[in-house]
């Protein structure tokens, strides 16, 4: 079998299309849980934390006077930036808890299908007529 006619094989499998899907859905699912932290989220925890804006939290490691972090970056001082590593854990938190709950709910609506009993199979031909036979014999 040649090399094209593997890969054809290999590219229509389900496993491959279902990844193909699955990583679609994920970035379109990324975007909701990044404006679910950035718009809503993050304001909450600003308002809860008195209005503390992480990502511009710094420490100079040298002679540096810019006062926000963006002006340090483009001066090029030597800077500490733990804020913004405070907020890409804070970040992290975030989408792995939506990430949980989404799976955790899917993991839930599988359970109450899989609870739903599947109904009884048709008896086959044989059970047919075995009931039968059991039928006529009980009547005589």
């Amino acid at each position: 079998m040649g090399f094209i006619q593997e890969f054809k094989e290999f590219a229509v499998k389900g496993n491959v299309m279902d990844m193909a899907v699955g990583v679609i859905i994920g970035g379109a699912f990324g975007k909701i849980v990044t404006s679910l932290v950035e718009d809503i989220i993050m304001p909450l925890v600003s308002v809860a934390t008195g209005g503390v804006n992480f990502t511009d939290k710094f420490v100079h490691l040298g002679d540096g006077t810019a006062k926000t972090l963006a002006a340090a970056k483009e001066a090029g001082e030597a800077v500490f930036a733990y804020g913004s590593f405070i907020q890409n854990v804070l970040d992290f938190i975030i989408i792995a808890l939506c990430i949980f709950f989404m799976v955790k709910g899917i993991n839930k609506l599988k359970k109450k299908k899989e609870e739903e009993p599947a109904p009884a199979p048709e008896p086959g031909a044989e059970e047919k007529l075995l009931t039968e036979i059991r039928d006529l014999l009980k009547n005589k």
